[in-house]
């Protein structure tokens, strides 16, 4: 064993604590999958035990919501997010993740991500990675073609790149983008893409604006895109098929998460690795919030009845050293990326990921206080931080995705949309 592995056991909030089975619920990513690989160092150090339930993205939220609202006490460690952490945390159902020791070293994690999980001046959640989205493209098929990807493309100027690197009889489809229904799949790409044309959710005095002239044109072009030029399946595609298919060639260009990088640049994943270039989200008429931020991150639930033990793993899987850790065993560009700044001033990790600074970048410029060309009444770029959200954007996602599949218009789509949304404020109190 390295050094350095040997240092990580050792690590964080290690001390002498009863052998327990926790039971932690997380999504179906690669950088989780590292995580699941990697945790028996933690129970050989520990004498504890993990027991694994591993979700697609939308399954997970389901039933992690369902558990904690109910205080089911089903998981003792919980993956959730930028939205969940903030808002749960202020009903009182998480525990608060204030008192790691030193050698945790909170004031490395970037602010904004600290931030995007704290509520009340208490952090209730720590972040295994952060995220905001950028363009993936071709720099084969650009450069065969004789096309230039400027740093901060429009989306316009994506659409005209589409239509011409798009060959579907030979398997290489112009764009590949999110359509699976769901507020975090799907509506994360149609929702900063929404804010690119110049859309917001609420006015000031949070009526909802979903059949605006804004996010008609918004929806009139990302049904236009994805069935022009995208792949076959899209309405059912969500972040997992998408990287699938570019990293093996399918996709001249991908609009997606930061986070993938690590993953479409390895070799030893990725047919792509090679010949893959990278630019800013795209822009259309505002530049605010046409990239997301988003942190995928680790709590444990106030219903737990291991909460030490939990807290110890929490502190080891977000730790420098189990950055370090993965950087060793599984090559630096699969590091868990966007959360510590000691990250961006590692050597290792800046030459085997080319993406690290414009990753960097993007994380640190999205402003959830100000995502839309308009004044808007919440925070969140691609989701709105109220309780309320999870169910209207799950809705809507629904709706786009049946404008992508054909079974619906676009107008049609927004005045369901609209009606859903007025409604469920309506019933909560923010509009009459």
């Amino acid at each position: 064993m390295t050094a350095l592995a040997l240092s990580v056991l050792a690590g964080a909030g290690a001390g002498t604590l009863q052998a327990e089975t926790l039971t932690i619920a997380t999504v179906n990513n690669a950088d989780m999958i590292i995580m699941q690989e990697l945790s028996p160092k933690w129970e050989k150090k520990t004498g504890n035990k993990l027991n694994w339930v591993i979700l697609e993205e939308n399954v997970l939220r389901q039933r992690v919501t369902t558990d904690i609202a109910t205080n089911g006490g089903t998981y003792d460690i919980i993956t959730i997010g930028a939205y969940e952490a903030p808002l749960w945390g202020k009903n009182n159902w998480l525990v608060s993740l204030d008192d790691f020791d030193s050698s945790y070293n909170y004031d490395d994690i970037f602010p904004t991500v600290r931030n995007g999980l704290t509520a009340d001046g208490h952090l209730y959640a720590v972040p295994f990675y952060a995220e905001s989205s950028f363009t993936f493209y071709r720099k084969d098929l650009f450069k065969a073609a004789g096309l230039t990807m400027p740093a901060n493309p429009t989306w316009t100027q994506i659409e005209e790149f589409a239509a011409k690197l798009h060959k579907p009889d030979q398997e290489q489809y112009g764009i590949c983008l999110r359509g699976k229904a769901g507020w975090g799949d799907n509506m994360a790409v149609f929702g900063t893409m929404v804010n690119a044309f110049g859309g917001r959710w609420f006015d000031m005095n949070w009526n909802p604006e979903l059949d605006s002239p804004e996010w008609l044109n918004a929806l009139t072009f990302y049904t236009d895109i994805v069935q022009k030029y995208g792949a076959p399946g899209t309405p059912n595609n969500g972040h997992n098929e998408n990287r699938a298919m570019f990293a093996s060639g399918k996709c001249a260009i991908w609009v997606d998460a930061t986070s993938a990088a690590g993953y479409i640049y390895n070799p030893k994943e990725s047919s792509v690795a090679d010949v893959t270039g990278f630019a800013s989200a795209p822009s259309e008429v505002s530049e605010k919030g046409n990239g997301w931020f988003w942190a995928w991150a680790l709590s444990v639930p106030k219903s737990s009845k291991n909460e030490d033990v939990a807290k110890d793993f929490l502190a080891w899987a977000t730790s420098e050293e189990y950055i370090n850790l993965v950087g060793e065993e599984k090559g630096w560009v699969a590091a868990p990326p966007g959360t510590r700044k000691s990250t961006y001033a590692n050597s290792d990790y800046i030459n085997a990921a080319p993406f690290a600074k414009t990753v960097q970048k993007q994380i640190l410029s999205a402003d959830p206080a100000n995502p839309s060309a308009k004044p808007v009444p919440y925070t969140g770029v691609q989701f709105v931080a109220i309780p309320e959200f999870q169910g209207i954007g799950t809705y809507v996602g629904q709706m786009v995705s049946a404008s992508l599949a054909g079974t619906m218009s676009p107008s049609e789509v927004l005045k369901a949309s609209q009606n859903y949304a007025r409604q469920e404020m309506t019933r909560s109190g923010y509009i009459k």
